[in-house]
């Protein structure tokens, strides 16, 4: 029987190279936006950071300020116990002045009218003769001079008690100034942390919309790269088809050449049996048919691959001191971050900031900020730190960052004002990180540390 080509299902659509172009154009076009807009997040990101880091510089400057301000109300009730003392010694003096001049007086008219004084022919009747009235004359000078040099020694120390409360009242004033100067610090430590915290939020605003566009843009150029992938994946499906046509269409060819062959072929054998026969010849004729087969061949299975054992982690060892102030940190795992809060006790209620932590509700919370868990954890071995980064930063031994130790306190910001933590070891520090947050374990960030580590306890 003739052979039959095999059917070639209907074409595929078949998209042409313009409508290619314009989706790779598309492609190319999204693929721009996207970098943009991730530059733009990478630059929002690090404006966040440098943001967030001066909200914190200034959320320790009002520590700061705070303990100014503690120790300037101190020195006014100081100072104004000294004038209350100086007043009250002014006056004692003054009375002990009116008393002596009280007295002073009665005897001058004791004297005038009943003849008691130097002068007084009284004073002598009785003498035995002149020595004795010479002696007497001398007891009256001594007594009238005794009782003038009191009055002026009490004079004296009513002008030296004036002078005395003079100075008081001026360190008083000076304590006072200093007291005002350091609530107006106060106020505008709070102040700057309002207009950071504004800036802040702005950017993040900002950031978010970034992020939006970002994503919108993502998946613009999703779209246009599966259009494209549509485009071409039709195109490599026409040309497939169009192979598979040709194919089919050359061996449809073939087949009806061998049959036109065999036909041919037929129709010569017919014409030769034809004369044969009439010729009276009647030839044998044996035609052979040969088939030819063919063989196929196994791909070998891919090789396994063995996955690598993960590393383990070392030990941390540590002196009986340094490992007591550890302890005591970490046994505040899981507390809650407190603007304001913490101290050689313990965890204490928050305070307000004007800004993010009263978003967060510090002054609702107990629990610690990053200075008060360190005044917690070193007060377990006696020793007291001010609550402000800045001044812990100078209260012990300082060592380089890069040769810090287990139980150091790590710093950041300029002049440590920004934050501080307590280093673990292998790259572990304890922190009270920001509001929202808890007391936790993070790994040590390296950007923005302060040159140097401070140690406490050696």
């Amino acid at each position: 029987m003739p052979g039959t080509a095999a059917a070639v299902p209907p074409p595929p659509p078949n998209p042409s190279d313009t409508d290619i172009a314009n989706g790779n154009a598309q492609v190319s076009e999204s693929v721009s936006q996207v970098g943009d807009l991730i530059n733009q997040v990478a630059s929002a990101n690090q404006q966040l950071s440098r943001l967030d880091d001066e909200v914190a510089i200034k959320r320790e400057g009002v520590n700061k300020a705070l303990v100014d301000l503690q120790i300037a109300r101190e020195a006014v009730d100081a100072a104004g116990g000294v004038v209350a003392e100086s007043q009250q010694a002014l006056r004692d003096a003054g009375t002990q002045i009116e008393r002596a001049q009280q007295r002073f007086t009665d005897y001058a008219v004791a004297s005038y009218t009943k003849g008691r004084n130097v002068a007084s022919l009284s004073s002598f009747f009785g003498a035995t003769g002149p020595d004795d009235v010479l002696d007497r004359a001398q007891v009256m000078r001594l007594l009238s001079a005794s009782q003038k040099a009191v009055l002026e020694n009490l004079q004296r120390a009513r002008t030296e008690q004036a002078n005395r409360d003079s100075a008081a009242r001026e360190a008083k004033q000076r304590a006072d100034a200093a007291a005002s100067e350091a609530e107006s610090k106060k106020s505008e430590a709070e102040q700057a942390i309002t207009v950071a915290r504004t800036a802040l939020q702005e950017q993040a605003s900002r950031k978010a919309q970034i992020e939006a566009d970002r994503n919108s843009a993502q998946a613009r150029l999703d779209a246009a790269r599966d259009s494209v992938a549509g485009l071409q994946g039709q195109r490599d499906a026409y040309i497939t088809w169009d192979n598979q046509r040709q194919a089919a269409e050359a061996a449809a060819a073939a087949a009806a050449a061998a049959e036109a062959a065999r036909r041919a072929a037929e129709d010569q054998s017919a014409r030769e049996r034809a004369a044969e026969l009439a010729n009276g010849q009647r030839p044998h004729t044996q035609i052979d048919e040969d088939s030819d087969s063919g063989g196929g061949g196994t791909a070998a299975a891919p090789a396994q691959v063995k996955p690598k054992p993960k590393p383990m982690a070392p030990a941390v060892t540590g002196g009986a001191a340094i490992e007591t102030v550890i302890d005591r940190g970490m046994s505040q795992l899981g507390l809650p971050y407190a603007w304001g809060g913490g101290n050689e006790n313990g965890p204490t209620l928050g305070i307000r900031d004007g800004g993010v932590a009263d978003s967060f509700g510090d002054f609702n919370k107990v629990g610690f900020d990053c200075s008060g868990l360190m005044i917690y954890a070193f007060a377990g071995v006696g020793i007291s730190l001010p609550h402000y980064t800045g001044y812990q930063y100078t209260a012990g031994t300082q060592v380089p960052s890069s040769e810090m130790r287990r139980g150091d306190m790590i710093f950041y910001g300029p002049n440590a004002s920004q934050h501080v933590a307590l280093y673990l070891g292998n790259g572990q520090m304890l922190e009270a990180p920001q509001s929202g947050s808890i007391v936790k374990v993070s790994p040590v960030r390296w950007d923005g540390m302060t040159a140097y580590a401070v140690r406490m306890v050696s």
